[in-house]
């Protein structure tokens, strides 16, 4: 039982190691990540502290790398408790919070400010005065903006950034703006969707017989697959270079001594050995095997073993 209880104190301990620590409270503005040039955090030092002495509402502003997994509520809570910010009593606190490296950050308020800090005014002021910033890379402007709004919403001298226009209303440049996803995610969903939209095409310009049959049927996943990952901009450029380059790349191809082998294998053998797959010709379809086996791989309508090779490395 004793092993039992060590085993679980140290695995605790280890989780503990693993979570992002408090940074130690230095002033009201601690830029763990340096993302803050000398003169923003003057200034704010300046202004917060002016506003502490107006209010008694202690704000403060952190940034850190990292996250290290946590979620950014979590640790938003973790540090404002340990912190204390605010007034004993009187609750009024608020913490401003920003990770770059997770392209994450939060409006942490205390409750005696809930009243006026809503939930609403500081998600506002996240996704209409600080976001647009950080998009554009000025994190000086997106904190000090940030912070100024919610100066302004506890003081009553402002009211919170409205919402921005529905999407109808935009210009039309905002809609191939890309989608907000980490950079991770990007990359996995980019490997899943291009690997076997990739594939598909590869396996359109080399094959004789249904190649141009893909090339069709793949226009419309090109078209719309991309766009998770590249967003609409992104996806109409990819869809320009299939359409041009997979013609190019057929005729290229078909002018190749094996190509022409394997066609006249085809249509004189009914099956031709491309590398290390034998095609099989039927009734003016295709289909890939490896090997010399016959019946295995897939259709030119189904793609199973071309959809399996590819979700398998993802």
């Amino acid at each position: 039982m004793s092993r039992l209880a060590f085993f679980l104190c140290a695995g605790l301990a280890a989780l503990a190691a693993l979570a992002a620590d408090v940074p130690y409270l230095s002033g009201r503005v601690v830029d763990n990540a340096e993302i803050l040039g000398a003169a923003t955090k003057q200034k704010l030092n300046a202004q917060l502290k002016a506003h502490e002495a107006e209010t008694t509402h202690q704000i403060a502003v952190l940034t850190v790398r990292s996250l290290e997994g946590e979620s950014v509520e979590s640790y938003a809570e973790q540090v404002f408790n340990t912190w204390k910010l605010g007034r004993k009593g009187k609750d009024n606190g608020v913490l401003v919070l920003v990770a770059p490296n997770e392209r994450r950050m939060r409006i942490e308020v205390g409750y005696g400010l809930e009243g006026t800090l809503t939930d609403v005014a500081a998600s506002r002021i996240i996704r209409n005065v600080m976001t647009p910033r950080f998009k554009a890379g000025d994190f000086d402007a997106g904190v000090a903006e940030g912070v100024q709004a919610v100066i302004g919403q506890l003081t009553g001298a402002e009211a919170p950034p409205a919402d921005a226009p529905p999407v109808a209303e935009r210009k039309s440049d905002s809609f191939f703006e890309g989608p907000d996803l980490p950079l991770t995610e990007r990359i996995l969903i980019g490997a899943f969707i291009f690997g076997i939209i990739g594939l598909f095409t590869v396996l359109g310009i080399l094959t004789p017989g249904m190649g141009w049959f893909l090339y069709f049927f793949l226009i419309p996943f090109w078209a719309m697959f991309p766009i998770v990952v590249v967003g609409a901009k992104g996806a109409l450029y990819l869809l320009g270079t299939y359409v041009v380059g997979f013609p190019i790349a057929k005729l290229i191809v078909s002018r190749m001594p094996w190509y022409e082998k394997a066609k006249h294998d085809i249509k004189t053998k009914g099956t031709a050995k491309i590398g290390g797959f034998t095609l099989g010709g039927s009734s003016g379809s295709s289909s890939w095997s490896s090997g010399s086996s016959s019946g295995g791989g897939f259709s030119g309508g189904g793609g199973s073993s071309g959809g399996g090779g590819s979700s398998g490395s993802w």
